[in-house]
């Protein structure tokens, strides 16, 4: 379902919307070529069916048009708010005339449940729905930013990759300014002082817009998050 105003929109998913991967979450399981042996399949089974049945997967984007791509300082000013992006966030951004700003959230139930398992007496079933975890929400991403893709194709505008505070030598602490464009907390999701989502199955970050923008594979060797789901997926 999509919600719609001037410079925002509003999705809700179900699990039968997205496309999640299930062969590159085989892969960072460590089971790239061969079926899950028990009781891993039993866990990996569970998983998915708990997240087939979430309700809570939902997207928020907001249109910033007043942009200025500093690429000397590596970062982009957004009206008076300055984002310390890096260097290759801003290469990758290049040609960009406007940008979407987006949250994501797989909801509190996936969430919860991977940290009850995993903090209490089944923390190897926990892994299995903290994977899934990860791999719904950029299911989410990836729908999302399919949508953004056709809304803006209309107008012969193209758009980037999506990049996250947190990668890409992009300061985390951004969250803040990121979730201070929203006009109210974005898809319910909340952050810690340190700038961490709650839910913890969350992502959020930027794409660029524009009539001359590229749209490039991550470029993991220039990242130093060695935990990205991408670096993992790639190795």
């Amino acid at each position: 379902m999509l919600c719609k105003s001037n410079m925002m929109r509003e999705y809700s998913f179900k699990y039968s919307d997205l496309s999640v991967d299930l062969k590159n979450l085989h892969k960072v399981l460590g089971f790239p070529d061969e079926p899950l042996p028990a009781p891993f399949d039993d866990y990996l089974a569970e998983a998915l069916d708990f997240a087939s049945q979430l309700t809570e997967i939902r997207a928020s984007w907001v249109l910033a048009e007043n942009v200025h791509i500093d690429f000397t300082r590596g970062c982009i000013h957004v009206g008076d708010k300055t984002f310390l992006v890096g260097k290759t966030v801003c290469k990758e951004l290049r040609g960009s005339e406007k940008l979407i700003f987006f949250v994501c959230t797989a909801g509190h139930s996936l969430s919860k449940k991977s940290h009850d398992l995993l903090k209490g007496e089944d923390p190897a079933k926990g892994y299995f729905y903290d994977q899934v975890g990860t791999f719904v929400v950029e299911a989410a991403g990836d729908k999302m930013q399919s949508l953004v893709r056709e809304e803006f194709l209309i107008n012969g505008e193209c758009i980037t990759n999506r990049y996250s505070p947190g990668y890409c030598h992009w300061s985390v602490a951004d969250q803040h300014l990121l979730f201070s464009l929203f006009p109210s907390t974005p898809c319910g999701v909340t952050l810690t002082e340190s700038a961490l989502m709650n839910p913890v199955k969350s992502i959020s970050g930027l794409i660029g817009i524009g009539s001359e923008v590229k749209f490039r594979d991550y470029p993991c060797t220039l990242c130093l998050n060695l935990n990205c789901i991408y670096r993992r997926v790639a190795s």
